[in-house]
């Protein structure tokens, strides 16, 4: 281990870009998938994980991710799920995150929304008594459903309103998917009090970041990397302090950039958007959001006081309350003046 990826390990972080489903560990893709045995593709071995998520475009990663998504079909799948990603979480210091859940597709499986939302509720209660990790949701319309899981989410989130709910997102392929047409959605949930952090230009083009933020609010933005391909654009960006959420391995697997040497994060920084550094779908990806700072490091040439700033930055882009974040900067500041890794 470099001394770079260790004092990125010890860090105190924050996550803001990183699904529920896709951050089910091994372990718990293979429990899952031992409980519903004989009707899931999925491997119930840990070991054949690897393979089973090597993918061989955008489209076969959502096919494969789905895939996954079914095997969550019971309150108690959601709980164990929730539960063991916050375990996780915490291995790598993570002490605050924002989880993208996305309520229809366990709905549609015959999850009550009532019990969905009470299983999230009691694993995010109980991981941060346990754990000292802090989880917040991000309630996520699967894009390729269409409207029809636009109202579901929607209304889940403004009847049930769980007391972990901070943001309204929306997710899933976006070839095909107009992001104006949630445009209603988006505007209700951000009447009552919701924050506005869609996904668009991953795998797209510029366009698509710029309806996100016409016509969906956007406040935080999920990948948007094809903002590069407008300088205007990212002008509008910095201008706005309007953050991405930036995943590098992420955008390399799913074959949305051809390496991570091609990566746009060095663009985008240089002109001055703000960005976070996550990790999306870790280990489907191979990678954890730990592997995700020392990349940022190699792309942006930042030495160890550098990624202590990328930190720092998730932690004030976030939307944990003003004491909270007070809290979690000066636990950054105070481990990165002890200069070395533990």
């Amino acid at each position: 281990m470099s001394d770079l990826h260790a004092f990125a390990a010890g860090l105190p972080k924050a996550e803001l870009h990183v699904h529920h489903v896709g951050s089910a560990s091994p372990r718990t893709v293979a429990e899952l998938a031992g409980r519903h045995a004989g009707s899931s593709p999925v491997p119930a071995d840990p070991d054949a994980l690897a393979d089973y998520f090597t993918f061989t475009d955008f489209g076969h990663f959502i096919e494969v991710y789905l895939s996954v998504v079914d095997l969550v079909r019971t309150p108690e799948d959601v709980w164990t799920l929730t539960y063991e990603v916050a375990q996780d979480l915490a291995a790598q210091q993570v002490r605050y995150a924002e989880l993208t859940l996305t309520p229809y597709t366990s709905i549609v499986r015959g999850i009550a929304a009532e019990a969905y939302c009470e299983a999230v509720e009691d694993a995010r209660l109980r991981a941060e008594r346990d754990l000292g990790v802090t989880l917040r949701w991000c309630f996520d319309i699967p894009g390729e459903s269409g409207l029809e899981a636009a109202d579901v989410t929607l209304d889940t989130a403004l009847r049930l309103r769980p007391d972990g709910l901070v943001s309204f997102g929306l997710g899933g392929p976006e070839l095909g998917v107009p992001r104006p047409q949630f445009a209603p959605h988006f505007e209700q949930a951000r009447a009552a009090g919701l924050h506005s952090v869609p996904h668009s230009g991953e795998s797209t083009d510029a366009q698509s970041v710029w309806d996100a933020v016409e016509h969906l609010g956007a406040e935080r933005v999920g990948h948007g990397i094809r903002s590069v391909d407008d300088p205007a654009l990212l002008a509008v960006l910095a201008e706005r302090g309007i953050a991405l959420e930036v995943c590098p391995t992420s955008n390399v697997r799913t074959r949305s950039v051809p390496s991570l040497e091609a990566h746009p994060l060095p663009v985008i920084a240089a002109a001055g958007v703000e960005f976070s550094i996550s990790s999306d779908d870790p280990p489907m990806f191979g990678t954890t959001l730990t592997d995700e700072y020392v990349v940022a490091a190699g792309l942006l040439g930042l030495d160890e006081a550098g990624v202590a700033e990328l930190a720092r930055q998730a932690v004030r882009q976030s939307f944990l309350d003003e004491p909270g974040k007070a809290s979690l900067l000066a636990e950054v500041d105070a481990y990165a003046s002890g200069s070395t890794a533990p």
